[in-house]
Formats: structure tokens, C-alpha cells, sequence
């Protein structure tokens, strides 16, 4: 990322002439596997060599607090809890991702903005507004898209840490139990990260295989983006 590259202004402040490292985001919806190929990706870099850094949703210091308290009370605004992720990503962005990038190391992020306006987008928020608000937002080198039929999502999560009421936005009465409020919301966010393939250019991959295939292919454009910077070997899982 020599010459890096934001979805608006950026940050009017300041002004980031090389950033040596690379960004990677992992997207996708709740239950998919990103924290799993997150953590997979991370011992696999670093044992090529790499110098790796990862974040996700919800890890600024200045933030997570407030936010963790926020979701148990249930009582903030949509807009304000919009912000307050904005926040908690603008924070994240500038002490921590933009300088791991300008150390030379690979930020691998377990999402981005765009699961935020996702969720945003489906509760209400007016789109273009959201597009604005992330402005400031750095351009990843790579997004990946791990993308699973909602069923199968949930059939994971029933059989895992079970669903949860964010998750199945119950927040805004899509119906009267988790299970068919998780459906009904998760579909409506799968619409949303279609929409945002196109707009900005998301690698989709399919994530309803098993964990060692979405790695390979995961695996696969990562080492095509690094190419020119460090030779990587394969390593089975």
C-alpha cells in the first residue's frame, strides 16, 4: 500500500505518504468462520516470516467498554449506536491498523466498516449517510467475502455457542423468537453484503465447505497479493 487510498477525505489532519504493510479484511455473516480462518491465517503468515498484526468489531480501548454496556441496556438510539461503532473503527484505524501499515506488517482485520453499515443500512440508517460517515475509512489491498446460506449459518451456531439477540436482531422485531428473527435478519445482511461485493470489489468465497478448503482458497489470494514481497510455501493445515 505505497500509495494509500481512502473511501472519502480520509483523516484531514493527517497525511500518510507510504504505507509499506498490506490490508487484509475478512467479511462476512455472523456464524461464518472468520475468527477461525483469522487465527488460522495469522499462524500460517507468521510462520512464512510476516510480521502480523489482526482487529476486529469492538477492540479500541476507547470504546469497548462503553459499547459492551451499551448492547447489554439496549437503550441507545440506532444513530447514536451507529456512531458509537464509527467511533470504536475510527479509533482502531488510526492507533492501531495505520500504524501496524506503516511497520511493514500485515493487518489481517475480522471485519470492517462494511459489516457495520450492513447492520446500519438494515435497521433503518439512510445508506448515503452511512457512505459518508466512513469517508475516513483506508482502502484494504484485499477483502474477502466468506459467504454461507443463511441456513447453514444458523445450523452452525444452534450446534455451537447458540444464537444471541444482536445477532438475530431482535432489536428490531423482525419476529417473536430467535430462530426465525436470526433468519430474517441475517438474510436481509446477506442482501446488503451482495450489494457491497460490487461496490467494492469483495473476493467471495464460498464458506460452506469445510474449514481446510475456505483456508486453502483463502490461502490462495493472499499468497497472490504477497507474491512480490516474500516467497510463501505451502503449509497444509
Amino acid at each position: 500500500m505505497s500509495n494509500p487510498e481512502f473511501y472519502g477525505a480520509g483523516f484531514p489532519y493527517r497525511e500518510f505518504a507510504d504505507l509499506p504493510g498490506k490490508l487484509i479484511v475478512l467479511e462476512g455473516s455472523d456464524g461464518v468462520g472468520r475468527s477461525t480462518q483469522t487465527q488460522l491465517l495469522r499462524r500460517w503468515l507468521e510462520d512464512e516470516g510476516f510480521a502480523v498484526s489482526d482487529t476486529g468489531l469492538r477492540r479500541s480501548g476507547l470504546t469497548q467498554k462503553g459499547l459492551d454496556e451499551a448492547k447489554n441496556g439496549h437503550t441507545l438510539s440506532r444513530i447514536t449506536m451507529s456512531l458509537f461503532y464509527a467511533t470504536d473503527f475510527a479509533d482502531r484505524l488510526e492507533n492501531q491498523i495505520i500504524p501496524a501499515l506503516e511497520a511493514g506488517f500485515i493487518v489481517l482485520s475480522d471485519r470492517y466498516f462494511y459489516s457495520i453499515m450492513a447492520r446500519d443500512i438494515v435497521r433503518g440508517v439512510d445508506p448515503k449517510w452511512a457512505h459518508k460517515v466512513y469517508g475516513f475509512a483506508l482502502k484494504p489491498d484485499l477483502i474477502l467475502y466468506l459467504k454461507a446460506d443463511v441456513t447453514d449459518l444458523v445450523s452452525r451456531l444452534i450446534h455451537g455457542r447458540g444464537l444471541n439477540y444482536w445477532e438475530a436482531g431482535m432489536d428490531i422485531h423482525l419476529a417473536d423468537n430467535l430462530f426465525d428473527s436470526f433468519i430474517n435478519y441475517q438474510s436481509k445482511i446477506s442482501m446488503q453484503f451482495s450489494q457491497f461485493a460490487k461496490e467494492y470489489d469483495f473476493v467471495t468465497i464460498d464458506a460452506g465447505r469445510p474449514i481446510s478448503e475456505v483456508f486453502s482458497d483463502l490461502q490462495s489470494h493472499i499468497r497472490h497479493l504477497l507474491e512480490d514481497q516474500h516467497p510463501i510455501i505451502d503449509i497444509d493445515l
